[in-house]
């Protein structure tokens, strides 16, 4: 298995070598000339910045975007507006002028949020290096590992049954570590997935992999149940681990 804080350390590294190489397309279009390029940017990095840095989310996100704004002026014009080509003017109806450098701010607010991706670096680290933290990773890769040789030997639902264990600890860990706190005595995958979203931690994609990934583990845990298919207990365990690496 891959270290989980090797492969984060990578992704937003080259999130950050991304994110300067957008800057070096265009001193006086950064961002227009590649909006696309941008947007799964900072997509990638949003998540990032959603795990590792909560605290500065609403800070990244309005570097982007202020939802609730009373007037667009040189504080609260943003990133999105200057991808959609909203300039701000001043001046009589056939004589007008830009109110402000609308490239010099974007490229401002821009070099923001690379510094937030950037400075993320630090929590990797007070996350993944705690040795309470590395203990728990190493045994819940031995628990994937001991799931993928019961998928191998054909003992599907006991593989299932062992990668759910895994997912639901670490989703109350992932609770814990963000202080979600759930009001009931033995919570589910369920629970803690939708007490996740709910507190805006996981994103809408992240929140339906793990909907999909609890609906396969009880076909394995519930006899009730139709039988899952060995497809689906590979998902399962696929699935969990990409969450036990990248959701923390």
């Amino acid at each position: 298995m891959k270290n989980s804080k090797d492969s984060i350390k990578k992704e937003l590294n080259d999130l950050v070598k991304e994110g300067s190489s957008l800057l070096e397309c265009s001193e006086e279009s950064t961002l227009k000339r590649s909006p696309t390029r941008y947007q799964q940017w900072y997509t990638k990095s949003l998540n990032l910045v959603r795990q590792l840095l909560p605290d500065r989310i609403k800070e990244f996100e309005e570097l982007y975007q202020i939802e609730k704004r009373k007037e667009i002026n040189i504080t609260t014009y943003g990133i999105s507006d200057y991808l959609l080509g909203l300039r701000v003017t001043q001046g009589r109806k056939n004589s007008s002028w830009d109110a402000f450098d609308h490239e010099g701010i974007i490229v401002r607010k821009f070099l923001q949020q690379l510094s937030i991706l950037t400075s993320a670096n630090t929590r990797i680290d007070s996350l993944l290096s705690d040795v309470k933290g590395v203990l728990r990773a190493d045994l819940f890769d031995n628990e994937i590992d001991a799931a993928e040789s019961l998928l191998k030997a054909k003992h599907l639902r006991a593989a299932g049954a062992v990668a759910g264990v895994v997912l639901e600890s670490h989703l109350a860990e992932v609770c814990n570590n963000h202080g979600v706190k759930l009001k009931k005595k033995n919570p589910t995958i369920d629970n803690y997935n939708q007490a996740l979203k709910d507190n805006e931690i996981l994103d809408l994609p992240n929140w339906r992999q793990i909907q999909r990934l609890g609906d396969i583990r009880n076909y394995c845990s519930h006899k009730k149940e139709r039988d899952p298919t060995h497809d689906e207990v590979e998902e399962l365990i696929n699935g969990v681990n990409k969450v036990i690496k990248t959701i923390f």
